[in-house]
């Protein structure tokens, strides 16, 4: 970016929520934008297609719905923010010029398809690729970072899927083959049950079957986008290119709940039990970019942030490897650890366990418990529910029913579905990746 601009872009920045009415008389003048059919006004030189990748399991996918939008702007800090996520007529907003490939599909990567267009609310996750979903996932906000930051086209490359490993799934070349550790050959090979599969040999074929699926699905999706950039980016100039400018990569509660392949270890230990994480996280770093010939690339790690900040041992530990790489010096400065932790609402959080109780309760009355009101079975159906409704309504208030239903839209795995967190998310994967591409980062509140 010249310094000619720098002035103009540091006005913009500091007066973001009016962006959008400011660039419209600007852009002419000002800005070249390869993704429209604008040209500057001295005939700048185009700059190289900016390209990101976003990578992951469930959360990058995205969970939070757009009914939940409003909850951002309940807090002083963060209205600024949804002031940026909505548009002069209140609709989501559209980046002026930010495009997304989105490669999903089903957990088993069965039925994948590709959503393109430019960058709005809808590109969460998807029942169908092609078809708009009324979520959002991190790539909105940080689509709309990179419109604010950038005056070059940005190009996001999404391939996301739920409920998937870096042990097997995403489980880079250099890592080698799944291996089973001690603990999990004496317990495989002794008798079927409690989990142990009753064909080994069917289960070590599967394994091997599944072993890097989805990083290659991940690879060849980003190599068949950059062959013909300009199928998803109509202005793409080709006389000037494209640069891999970062990666982001937000996944790990499969691997985190994983007590066989990352076995518990002695309360003394000071081994972390999720060492091979950080390790097979290493190795994905270099392979992809190797693969994608991009040595240098920025890499983003979100850390696991489920549970917020006073989380249990197990998830603490979970974080700790999942930063580790970012601390090799092999890494200083192209690799960023944001923790995501801090972005989770406490407030929800708690709403959340109250209908966790409500929940069980429900378990408690038709399993007969014997500790709790119909341990005799003499509830009949009706008089189950109404119990569960009262029980409910002593338990959770009807303000925190209408603040749940302002923030929250699914379950504490996905970060409640939340708005207000997958925008935090998305915005600062995005100020990460800029502050280690050395590009200004545009003053949006929160």
């Amino acid at each position: 970016m010249s310094l000619i601009l720098k002035p103009i872009q540091a006005d913009l920045f500091m007066h973001f929520h009016h962006r959008r009415r400011m660039l419209l008389s600007l852009v002419a003048v000002v800005f070249a934008l390869p993704c429209s059919d604008a040209k500057s006004a001295t005939d700048a030189p185009s700059k190289p297609l900016k390209v990101f990748i976003l990578a992951g399991q469930s959360n990058m996918e995205g969970h939070a719905r757009i009914e939940t939008f409003d909850y951002v702007g309940d807090d002083a800090a963060t209205k600024p923010l949804l002031e940026m996520m909505l548009g002069d007529d209140g609709e989501p907003s559209v980046c002026d010029h930010v495009w997304i490939s989105y490669l999903t599909g089903k957990y088993d990567g069965s039925a994948n398809g590709e959503g393109t267009g430019k960058v709005t609310a809808g590109f969460g996750a998807r029942d169908e690729a092609t078809t708009p979903s009324g979520k959002i996932g991190p790539e909105l906000t940080f689509g709309l970072t990179m419109d604010a930051a950038m005056a070059e086209p940005v190009l996001i490359i999404k391939t996301a899927w739920g409920g998937r490993s870096l042990h097997t799934d995403f489980r880079p070349p250099s890592a080698g083959p799944y291996e089973l550790n001690d603990y999990q050959k004496k317990l495989y090979y002794g008798p079927p049950g409690h989990g142990i599969p009753e064909d080994m040999n069917q289960w070590l074929a599967e394994k091997r079957h599944d072993t890097g699926r989805f990083y290659r699905f991940m690879v060849e999706h980003v190599k068949q986008v950059l062959a013909d950039p300009k199928r998803v980016c109509p202005g793409y100039d080709p006389s000037v290119g494209y640069e891999i400018a970062g990666f982001v990569w937000l996944q790990g509660f499969n691997d985190m709940v994983d007590h066989h392949t990352y076995p518990e270890v002695p309360q003394d230990s000071q081994t972390n039990r999720f060492a091979k994480y950080s390790e097979w996280l290493a190795h994905f770093i270099r392979d992809v970019r190797k693969d994608l010939g991009a040595p240098h690339m920025p890499f983003v790690i979100g850390v696991m942030g489920v549970g917020g900040v006073n989380a249990n041992k197990d998830t603490l530990a979970f974080r700790e490897a999942m930063t580790a790489p970012s601390l090799l010096p092999e890494f200083k400065g192209n690799v960023a650890a944001v923790p995501t932790a801090p972005f989770w609402s406490e407030e929800l959080g708690v709403i959340d366990e109250k209908y966790g109780e409500v929940r069980q309760m429900g378990y408690y009355l038709t399993s007969q418990h014997k500790e709790y009101a119909n341990a005799d079975g003499h509830m009949t159906d009706q008089e189950q529910q109404e119990y569960l409704k009262k029980f409910e309504a002593k338990l959770i208030t009807p303000a925190e029913v209408a603040l749940w239903k302002r923030g929250a839209s699914n379950a504490g795995y996905h970060y409640l579905g939340c708005a207000k967190t997958f925008a935090l998310m998305g915005k600062h994967f995005a100020e990460a990746n800029l502050e280690m591409l050395g590009q200004p980062i545009p003053v949006v509140g929160e």
